[in-house]
């Protein structure tokens, strides 16, 4: 048994085949672009002759503009306030609508639903860091944990007084961001809802663990970002309290690639997207994008990061780090991407848009992961060493 199964049975949430007579959840959309789109490699031509002495003009990487697919996605909500799309290690892809809950095997393309006894409205899922454990949470403030292998929902917890909009996994240690302006940190092995976080003047809209879980960033409607260190205890202020936006926040993102280096998004009044440094708090760089900011990621494989817009773009952008240059931007959403994944390989995203579109759209955008060391001939153990 995994160290990080959660306490407790609750009672089993049945998990069924979708049907397409039933419904058109995950169904393939029509005349959208060809199928076999892949990322390329491409050099820009040479102007001239280039001395030897000179560093070589730069490989620029060529972003295929159109989804490689398209899956319909009927009642998808419009609601910036929830987070609906996960996608797990083990290539198991959560949608919510509504009461349900819809896995679709990327590997295999079946489809199975957690039936609507889960018992109410959808407003967050999150995948364990392993694959093993779905959390979702609800607009009454319940949450719900679901074994993937079984569908059987596992753990059920009243930790919120409103809807919780942000879950975020640290190995067993789940997190929960809520309408009610605090954070619940619950270790699922063990009985109760966990310690409470309180900082936030109005809800909590966004949660991400920076790799090795050792700070949590929130974002939160009041349009400050907080970064915690919850080892320092329960009752524990945030380590620090941004407040550059002037929008909502909702949209975080931890590179992978430097310790402390906190991405975060600001909604329609606000627009940009600004880096931190969360070990001195000092603000790094910022972009006006130009439109509302609804989620962000950054890469592993290549140090970029993707960000989904609403108001007015509606666009996908891929940014260069760390001088937030724009790589690609990618349109066919009608109406603003809330939703946004990572592939488990890092390559591929998957992006949604509600009402109006209720479409998710799969894109090659980033190249695969360089082995350890390529291109340096030096072990990654030496590389780390070098500044």
């Amino acid at each position: 048994m995994a160290s990080d199964r959660p306490a407790g049975l609750g009672r089993s949430c049945s998990l069924e085949r979708s049907s397409h007579q039933r419904s058109s959840v995950f169904r393939f959309k029509q005349d959208q672009g060809d199928p076999n789109i892949t990322s390329r490699l491409s050099s820009a031509p040479a102007d001239g002759i280039v001395a030897p002495c000179l560093t070589p003009p730069r490989r620029e990487r060529a972003v295929a503009k159109t989804p490689f697919k398209v899956l319909d996605m009927p009642e998808l909500p419009d609601d910036f306030y929830m987070d609906l799309m996960d996608w797990s290690s083990q290539n198991l892809l959560a949608v919510a609508i509504g009461c349900c809950i819809y896995l679709w095997n990327a590997a295999t393309e079946q489809v199975q639903k957690l039936g609507s006894e889960c018992g109410q409205p959808v407003s967050s899922v999150a995948w364990s860091q392993r694959g093993t454990y779905l959390a979702a949470g609800g607009d009454s403030g319940a949450m719900t944990i679901t074994d993937a292998a079984t569908g059987q929902q596992v753990r059920r917890l009243r930790a919120h007084r409103g809807r919780v909009g942000a879950l975020a996994w640290a190995g067993p240690l789940l997190a929960s961001g809520s309408w009610d302006r605090t954070i619940r940190l619950t270790d699922v092995r063990a009985p109760g809802c966990g310690s409470c976080l309180g900082g936030h003047a109005s809800e909590v809209c966004g949660l991400k663990w920076a790799p090795g879980n050792a700070q949590l960033a929130s974002g939160g409607n009041d349009n400050a970002v907080a970064v915690w260190a919850p080892g320092a205890g329960a009752a524990a202020a945030p380590l620090w309290c941004l407040r550059k936006h002037t929008a909502a926040v909702k949209a975080l993102a931890w590179s992978p690639h430097q310790a402390g280096l906190l991405a975060s998004g600001g909604g329609t009044s606000d627009r940009h997207i600004r880096i931190w440094n969360t070990t001195s708090g000092a603000l790094v760089n910022a972009v006006d994008t130009g439109s509302q900011v609804c989620a962000l990621a950054w890469s592993a494989n290549v140090n970029e990061l993707v960000s989904c817009h609403g108001y007015s773009t509606n666009a996908v952008n891929v940014w260069r780090y760390p001088g937030l240059q724009r790589v690609a931007t990618l349109g066919g959403h009608t109406q603003r991407v809330l939703y946004l994944a990572l592939s488990p390989d890092g390559r591929s995203i998957v992006t949604g848009a509600g009402q109006g579109d209720e479409t998710i759209r799969f894109w090659s955008v980033f190249p695969a992961p360089r082995a350890a060391g390529a291109g340096t001939g030096l072990p990654m153990s030496m590389r780390s060493c070098l500044r």
